[in-house]
């Protein structure tokens, strides 16, 4: 092994162990602490509405369905994927987020092996993963900043406000750069990309190139749909308007409620300070704003606590198991299906080829083989001759 790759090797596993530890500290000195208190709180269980906690489970639910719906809208018709096979490949991907450090881009990563294993053009994919994730972001930073407008002059300034919108003016930020240099700066994001290109092992300029104009086709092409991107816009607000519905309604099944404009604001920090990539998923995070920001807007302590709890469970623990077994359920269906029929394609193909090469020998009254069979070849059984 060279001395470069020894010490890559050596690298990613410094990542790792940093990764693995800060994971366990937060673990240990945030989650852990938040269901310890949570147990101050077992007695409220057992005055729990089991009603209501079926119909938060289920909101959760319709905002998977609803997110899965939104990614569906920005895929191409074809090839058609159902809209079952959209949400296993987004729960694959949200479990994936959720228990790997860095987990948005390894599931993105494996969202689009999985999007182009269904037969996705590789531009179409990557376009609609970046779109969903993009358009998903800027919707809920517009949903608190409404709500904040709405909820300051209520319940007066809190300086937690500020944070949360200052990410969210950064991301935002960001993603208009980004959509503003595809759109009217190709040729410069071109030669950007270029240059990176160079510098990455198995990255061909020319690819890298490619990949840019398709993707400001694209781009154009979206901005020419104003219907796509209205439904887009309603379907990124059903995902995170469920979602939040879902959190209120934990809490009014522990006997507690919340304005629903102070729950959006409390949601919404929550979200955004989740998009800082510290930890999986905002893993401990968004325990941490969210319940003491409820409490600051009159929830009690211990019902805001093991609300919060169960909504994550739901929210981020769940998902988990159900996105390994969506995974399988790809492997052994859709996904393993696609490509065992291109394997018998390519069987078939390669069949054919070897057959065209196999002639009939008039002296010796028999089939042999010849290396090759063309029109120009003069034992080709196409030969006029």
């Amino acid at each position: 092994m060279s001395n470069g790759r020894r010490n890559g090797s050596s690298l990613r596993a410094v990542k790792r162990t940093f990764f693995v530890v800060f994971f366990l500290f937060i673990l240990y000195y945030v989650v852990l602490p938040q269901w310890a208190r949570s147990k101050e709180s077992a007695d409220l269980i057992r005055e729990v509405n089991p009603v209501l906690l079926v119909i938060a489970v289920g909101l959760q639910v319709a905002s998977l369905v609803a997110y899965t719906i939104l990614t569906r809208v920005t895929l191409p018709s074809e090839p058609h994927l159902s809209v079952f096979t959209v949400l296993r490949i987004q729960l694959t991907t949200k479990s994936v987020t959720n228990i790997v450090p860095g987990g948005s881009a390894a599931g993105g990563t494996l969202g689009y092996r999985l999007f182009t294993e269904a037969g996705v053009a590789p531009t179409a994919a990557g376009f609609a993963m970046a779109t969903v994730g993009l358009g998903s972001a800027v919707v809920l930073n517009l949903l608190l900043w409404v709500a904040l407008l709405i909820s300051i002059p209520l319940n007066g300034y809190n300086p937690l406000y500020a944070g949360a919108a200052l990410v969210g003016v950064i991301l935002l930020a960001a993603a208009g750069a980004l959509v503003y240099l595809l759109m009217e700066g190709r040729d410069r994001a071109e030669r950007v990309l270029r240059s990176i290109a160079r510098k990455l092992p198995y990255v061909q300029e020319e690819t890298a190139s490619r990949f840019v104009h398709q993707l400001a086709d694209r781009l154009h092409e979206l901005a020419r749909q104003p219907e796509l991107i209205k439904r887009g816009f309603q379907w990124a607000c059903a995902n995170w308007l469920l979602e939040a519905a879902s959190l209120w309604v934990f809490l009014r099944a522990f006997g507690s409620s919340v304005n629903p404009i102070n729950l959006v604001v409390a949601y919404g920090l929550a979200g955004v300070l989740a998009a800082i990539p510290i930890t999986p998923g905002g893993l401990g995070v968004v325990e941490a704003a969210l319940a003491p920001t409820l409490v600051g807007f009159g929830v009690p302590a211990r019902t805001a606590t093991i609300a919060v709890l169960c909504w994550r469970f739901v929210q981020f623990w769940l998902p988990i198991p159900f996105g390994g077994a969506a995974y399988l359920s790809l492997r052994f269906g859709v996904l393993g299906r696609n490509k065992r029929v291109g394997s018998v394609r390519e069987m078939a193909s390669v069949t054919g080829r070897a057959a065209s090469r196999r002639v009939w020998d008039d002296q010796t009254g028999e089939y042999r083989w010849v290396p090759s069979v063309t029109s120009d070849d003069p034992g080709s059984p196409s030969d006029p001759n």
